[in-house]
């Protein structure tokens, strides 16, 4: 870990102290890497500074039309920017090869965070798993 990772940890850890029904773990970026490639399910939240969001990702297999991202932007916790993590997709406009579940998954944590509307947030989620159930895929 870098030396300015300290006061990352420091801080997660005292947060931690309220959601002790939340399991943390604190890994350095190359094992987390090493983890989602051979137990991706192991995980369900990954919490990291912005220098290892994108590497942590790409080595999880991730697909850019499916993860979400939010950011958090003040200490009391307020999510106000939400973003599948590939970002607008410049590199594939025009190509029709755009999966569209990363910005719709983002709807439904904005929907959840900020707005506190639970119920819309899972009907969302729903029927993003609906649709991919029922075997309807984008070309990636």
């Amino acid at each position: 870990m870098l030396e300015t990772s300290q006061l990352w940890r420091q801080t997660v850890t005292r947060i931690a102290l309220d959601y002790p029904e939340v399991k943390v773990e604190h890994l350095f970026v190359d094992a987390c890497a090493m983890h989602l490639v051979t137990n991706p399910r192991r995980f369900d939240v990954i919490v990291t500074e912005n220098l290892f969001w994108r590497y942590t990702f790409g080595r999880g297999g991730g697909y850019y039309g499916f993860a979400r991202d939010a950011g958090i932007r003040n200490n009391r916790g307020t999510v106000d920017l939400y973003e599948p993590v590939h970002g607008f997709g410049a590199d594939i406009a025009g190509k029709g090869i755009a999966n569209p579940i990363g910005a719709i998954g983002s709807i439904a944590m904005m929907l959840r965070h900020t707005a506190k509307l639970e119920q819309e947030a899972t009907d969302i989620e729903g029927a993003i798993n609906s649709v991919l159930e029922s075997g309807y895929r984008t070309a990636d």
